[in-house]
């Protein structure tokens, strides 16, 4: 049964959405609002299997058979098409427009990509299900987010003075601003304030140098000398150093994907270095390792930092979680 057109372009994804469009080049959004649907799926139909296709080598027919065709063992589907920029287009437009018109009940079809052009089929999706920007943030809309993810993901507190002097120091990416965040907040101690001279003793040039040079060892290819540095690092410290680790590995998998994409939109490299703040040594190394990835496997590697993430905040094993991520990172 069809529902009401959304009246916000921006709200939240619900179960009862069959397709969803997730439209922006803010990463970090498309991957939340992926991850909260595929909770809400779950606790909805009790169990939610996932498929995975990219744009450009997907073929049409068959991403739409496997949103028709039954689970063999969940009863609910959550087919997730990456590059839909390429995948949705001139030809494929008048097939996506016949399923939006009755589209599966047991499958939610989620379409994510950096531009979109709006049309018949975004009139028809919205009486389904919803087309959600995911933009890069300002400082403003950034400070706001920061304040409100502390507490309800971090159980930390900060105010919104002091988020400001967070992006100040990280920028407006949420990616990195949530990995900023979580380190903060280990530091804070659950229900602790995030305060000024945390984030000046945290967040800043000394830290980022300490970061280049997990990332540099990740870079250069070499497992078992990443594996022996990694151990040194987690095993001499007296302090917990997961949350530095991880953060290092989340930055430079979000820096891969966003180069990747860039590259991909035929970007000049200048460019990508300028919008990611990439200098000297940095600059050539994620460069030419986003051009060997590519952008799908880039994306998929970000995607797992971030799953990585927030298993460590939720008490998974984090020196073989780290090791693992670490691995199929050097690996890729």
């Amino acid at each position: 049964m069809a529902r009401k057109p959304a009246k916000s372009p921006s709200r939240m994804p619900t179960a009862e959405d069959r397709v969803v469009v997730l439209v922006g080049k803010e990463l970090f959004l498309r991957t939340e609002y992926t991850d909260y649907l595929r909770k809400l799926l779950k606790a909805a139909h009790g169990d939610c299997e996932f498929v995975k296709f990219e744009g450009e080598q997907a073929n049409p027919a068959e991403v739409l058979d496997e949103c028709r065709s039954f689970g063999l063992m969940a009863t609910h589907k959550l087919i997730v098409v990456d590059e839909a920029d390429s995948f949705v287009n001139t030809n494929t437009r008048p097939m996506l427009e016949r399923y939006c018109q009755s589209p599966s009940q047991q499958a939610t079809l989620v379409l994510r990509a950096n531009t979109w052009r709006t049309g018949n089929l975004d009139k028809l999706i919205e009486k389904i299900g919803a087309v959600i920007k995911c933009d890069e943030v300002d400082a403003d809309m950034a400070a706001k987010w920061a304040v409100r993810r502390a507490e309800k993901t971090h159980r930390a507190k900060i105010d919104l003075r002091t988020a400001y002097l967070l992006i100040e120091r990280s920028g407006c990416d949420l990616g990195r601003l949530d990995s900023d965040l979580g380190k903060l907040a280990a530091a804070a101690g659950e229900g602790g304030a995030i305060t000024p001279q945390l984030i000046n003793e945290l967040v800043g040039l000394t830290r980022e140098e300490d970061a280049w040079g997990l990332q540099s060892l990740v870079l250069a290819g070499d497992p078992a000398t990443l594996l022996k540095e990694l151990r040194v690092v987690m095993g001499n410290s007296k302090s917990d150093m997961s949350v530095v680790v991880c953060y290092a590995l989340t930055d430079l998998a979000r820096k891969l994907a966003w180069a990747a994409e860039g590259l991909g939109q035929r970007k000049s490299p200048v460019q990508i270095s300028k919008e990611l703040g990439l200098w000297n040594d940095a600059q050539g190394a994620i460069i030419d390792a986003a051009r060997r990835i590519g952008p799908a496997k880039a994306r998929r590697l970000f995607d797992r930092a971030i799953g990585v993430d927030a298993g460590i905040k939720s008490g998974l094993d984090a020196e073989i979680a780290i090791e693992t991520l670490a691995l199929e990172m050097v690996t890729a």
